[in-house]
């Protein structure tokens, strides 16, 4: 009898909540940019929110924010001088967070090379990865100058940016990360030299960002997702090291000195709260991008950003 009334008061305990699917486009193959999102995946924080997280590497660096405007993702890391072109094309994206909350991006050459300046990119080549950067950031400090953009030939050399340089494909590359490209230029034995936007005519900007749907942007697993990559940037920004072992036990790959050199430098740009929003920083920015000519009208904040809690 004791054992029916037992099976019976289980019977009707309510049943854990099974985890809700939500899929994250990278911007890139995972790298330690994505610290806060590996490292809350490897230690459950996503499984805590009840979210079953499905972290995706594009094919093409240009996917991810076109995947989250046609559903095929529930969200893409993107970067914010891009979204102004995606909104201006009518992509139906918007930010609902932020990754790196700080600019990453440079103009790497081989420091050996040819290229000392901006000003010595007059007749030469120059390899990117994302379309829309080059217009607005590489453009603005090429003219910064003396160098119109005309000026030099842009080849799209997809992930491959250091491969590219140290090949002589091309004299430099736009889109390097001086967090990461660096070290990688390092790792085959040369020495990159990176010019920085912030010093070249670029207002400030959020490196990385994270697209939803512009029609999702109140779907309680973003605010959920945003949460535990906040607990995991604030674990890791108290103890990089154990956050380092977790990162690097995401896959086998991962643990190798580039990777390792990289994490000292993007664990202090992570987003400490990943849903707040400057909204001053964006309407600068946008209003810099109608100045570059890029866009005709800067759209309101509220049109392409929100803050969530």
């Amino acid at each position: 009898m004791r054992k029916l009334l037992t099976s019976l008061a289980l019977s009707i305990l309510p049943l854990p909540a099974l985890a809700e699917p939500f899929s994250v486009m990278l911007d890139w193959f995972v790298n330690p940019d994505h610290g806060p999102i590996i490292v809350a995946q490897e230690r459950g924080y996503f499984d805590e929110a009840g979210l079953e997280v499905q972290i995706i590497a594009p094919a093409d660096p240009a996917d991810p924010p076109k995947m989250v405007a046609a559903g095929q993702v529930d969200m893409a890391i993107s970067y914010q001088p891009q979204l102004y072109l995606q909104h201006d094309a009518g992509l139906p994206v918007a930010r609902v967070g932020t990754l790196i909350d700080s600019p990453l991006y440079c103009v790497m050459v081989d420091a050996s090379g040819p290229v000392e300046s901006l000003a010595d990119l007059k007749g030469k080549r120059v390899g990117f990865s994302v379309a829309g950067i080059e217009e607005a950031l590489l453009h603005r400090m090429l003219r910064h100058n003396g160098v119109a953009p005309s000026q030099v030939t842009q080849i799209n050399v997809n992930f491959s940016l250091t491969p590219a340089l140290v090949a002589g494909q091309v004299e430099a590359v736009s889109g390097a990360f001086r967090n990461f490209e660096l070290h990688q230029m390092s790792g085959v034995g040369a020495e990159g030299r990176c010019f920085l936007p912030e010093e070249n005519g670029v207002p400030a900007y959020d490196e990385l960002i994270y697209l939803s749907h512009a029609e999702a942007v109140e779907d309680p697993r973003i605010a959920r997702f945003l949460a535990a990559t906040a607990r995991a940037a604030a674990e890791i920004a108290a103890d990089p090291e154990a956050g380092w072992e977790d990162f690097k036990g995401h896959a086998a790959e991962l643990d190798d000195r580039l990777n390792r050199r990289a994490w000292q430098d993007s664990y202090p740009h992570f987003a400490a709260d990943p849903g707040a929003l400057d909204a001053d920083r964006y309407a600068r920015f946008g209003a810099y991008m109608v100045e570059m000519g890029l866009i005709e009208d800067a759209p309101e904040v509220s049109e392409i950003a929100v803050a969530v809690e």
